[in-house]
């Protein structure tokens, strides 16, 4: 579920090939599922699916580590706990889109300083961040206790990159959204966050394919 939860979460890389009229350098992910895009219910469909497949992956996983009495292995309980966070969290994205494109519609701008724009914007922004928070307590925890537990050996041994380069990408997000809020443009918000949510859907893979490798061996 995890691995198919990856492949969900980069749906929104088909904009290389789709006509969605939005800079990708520039705008908000969640920007491509805003109401009045018109793939929106396409890329409102594609989070939920990998909000639901993360949120069922984690909390099997949770469930498989109380059954087998492994609470004792706190990293693994938080990371598991996060992976399921931001499943629900995505999955509730879905259903609290946009209502327009703020980075490149000025009226859209001007409504949601003036906090004339539908509650759903400020739900939103709620759920984006429990979901990245979510994520980044999973990559974390379950990449600390892939090494000090000795399990799943290719997380192991490339989880900490990821951890540092998504970390990175956090920050680089978090100044851009700043700097915008503040009205003094995006910064190459787009690319920032683009690379956040890749890197979480890299994580998600390769911890998939982790679980798979220790099962089979």
């Amino acid at each position: 579920m995890i691995g198919l939860a990856a492949t969900a979460y980069t749906a929104w890389v088909m904009e290389v090939v789709l006509s969605t009229g939005l800079n990708p350098i520039q705008t908000y992910v969640s920007e491509l599922a805003a109401q009045d895009q018109p793939l929106g219910g396409l890329f409102r469909a594609t989070d939920f699916t990998a909000g639901l497949l993360a949120f069922t992956g984690g909390l099997l996983a949770l469930i498989r580590l109380r059954w087998h009495h492994d609470a004792r292995r706190r990293w693994s309980v938080a990371g598991w706990a996060g992976v399921t966070l931001f499943g629900a969290a995505t999955a509730a994205d879905a259903w609290l889109p946009l209502s327009c494109t703020p980075t490149v519609d000025p009226e859209c701008a001007a409504l949601e300083t003036a906090k004339l724009v539908p509650a759903t914007h400020q739900a939103h922004a709620v759920s984006s961040s429990l979901a990245m928070t979510g994520a980044l307590v999973g990559i974390v925890a379950l990449t600390v206790a892939a090494r000090r537990y000795g399990r799943f050996a290719p997380l192991a041994e490339y989880g900490p990159t990821l951890v540092v380069l998504e970390l990175l990408a956090t920050a680089w997000t978090l100044i851009s959204v700043s700097l915008f809020t503040a009205g003094h443009g995006t910064w190459a918000l787009g690319a920032g966050q683009r690379m956040q949510v890749l890197l979480v859907a890299l994580w998600l893979g390769l911890l998939a394919y982790s679980v798979y490798e220790e099962r089979r061996t």
